[in-house]
């Protein structure tokens, strides 16, 4: 993946740095919220500084306390589980299907506590299962959802985004995103009282935007309009970049079908934009290690949470044999928008010379 800029950004920089901006969170920031808002169909958008800290403030604007649990999938980025340990929250790790690589509902079935205050669902690049099942699994057993949507912007599920079916939906805008800011997060809610909380959270726990009276605990995760001037250019790329993915997707997958020594995962590309191509291998490394030397990058695939040296401690004597193994297989291939039909055909005849 690589950040996609042209001439507009830049000119949309310049204008404003000439319009004399103050460049800290304001007008542009505003309006960029109401973009993001609109695209995803939620009532309220707020920005602050990345996805990591938009997880924390979701928890903490939903009540969660040290020493409460949040579930989370044992298969996502590391900032879904620090998320909650930055405030002293106890991610609990749950196994994933081979299906969707999403949370399985009946083993976070098991790992539910009296301690456990919430599920957090990431949808693994942008796939997810039914997700009124998993709005009835968080209402069942009295705990709240919130969507960890980092890589799902322009992913739905029968015709609602994901991200806004829990009480708070969050996404990214990290360089390798869809459209990105450089960094930023985005937390969505159609509940106005969580939004006023999540925005004093935000803004040092003030009552109002300036003044100096804090009634609540609050930090400073505020965004900046500089860069929401940036997110505002990239959102109005955002459907043309999105019908390129689902395109760079299938073509890959096309072309790659008739060797069996690739899994690829089930993917409805009606509703779901892939963030990154990936796919599912026995010997990931020495695929990845050829296709360095034919000057083709790729990346391997998160490992397991529970693999992690920061998290082995909390999962000893417990399995995960889904989530180890997707892990241990998967690769990502060149994902750029960029990228032109003849180069994915040079990347798949390359992967094909490999297994031939």
């Amino acid at each position: 993946m690589e950040p996609y800029f042209d001439k507009a950004e830049a000119q949309a920089v310049f204008a404003y740095m000439k319009s004399g901006g103050w460049i800290t969170e304001f007008k542009k920031t505003e309006e960029l919220e109401n973009a993001i808002k609109k695209f995803v169909g939620a009532k309220h958008a707020v920005m602050t500084v990345n996805g990591t800290v938009s997880l924390t403030l979701a928890l903490l604007a939903l009540g969660l306390k040290p020493g409460d649990e949040v579930l989370v999938p044992n298969m996502t980025m590391i900032a879904s589980p620090n998320s909650a340990v930055k405030v002293g929250i106890k991610p609990i790790l749950v196994d994933i299907e081979a299906k969707t690589l999403c949370m399985d509902l009946e083993k976070a079935a098991k790992a539910i506590s009296p301690k456990t205050k919430a599920l957090m669902y990431v949808p693994f690049n942008g796939r997810c299962a039914d997700m009124n099942e998993v709005v009835k699994f968080c209402a069942n057993n009295n705990i709240f959802l919130i969507e960890d949507a980092a890589q799902a912007l322009g992913s739905f599920y029968k015709n609602k985004h994901l991200g806004s079916f829990g009480k708070i939906g969050s996404f990214s805008f990290s360089t390798p995103k869809i459209i990105t800011t450089g960094q930023g997060g985005a937390l969505v809610t159609n509940d106005g009282d969580l939004h006023q909380k999540i925005k004093r959270l935000k803004d040092f726990g003030r009552a109002k935007g300036g003044n100096d009276i804090h009634d609540d605990w609050g930090w400073n995760f505020k965004f900046t309009d500089l860069q929401a001037v940036v997110g505002i250019e990239q959102m109005k790329k955002l459907q043309a970049r999105i019908k390129r993915k689902k395109a760079i997707y299938s073509r890959y997958q096309e072309s790659l079908s008739n060797l069996k020594t690739i899994e690829f995962i089930p993917t409805n590309l009606k509703d779901t934009t892939p963030w990154f191509i990936d796919i599912y291998v026995k010997e990931p490394d020495r695929l990845a290690d050829y296709l360095k030397k034919k000057g083709i990058g790729t990346r391997r695939i998160y490992p397991a949470i529970n693999t992690q040296k920061i998290y082995q401690h909390e999962c000893k004597n417990k399995l995960f044999p889904i989530s180890e193994d997707y892990a241990r297989r998967g690769l990502w291939l060149p994902s750029s928008t960029k990228l032109s039909d003849k180069d994915i055909d040079g990347i798949t005849a390359s992967i094909k010379n490999f297994y031939l």
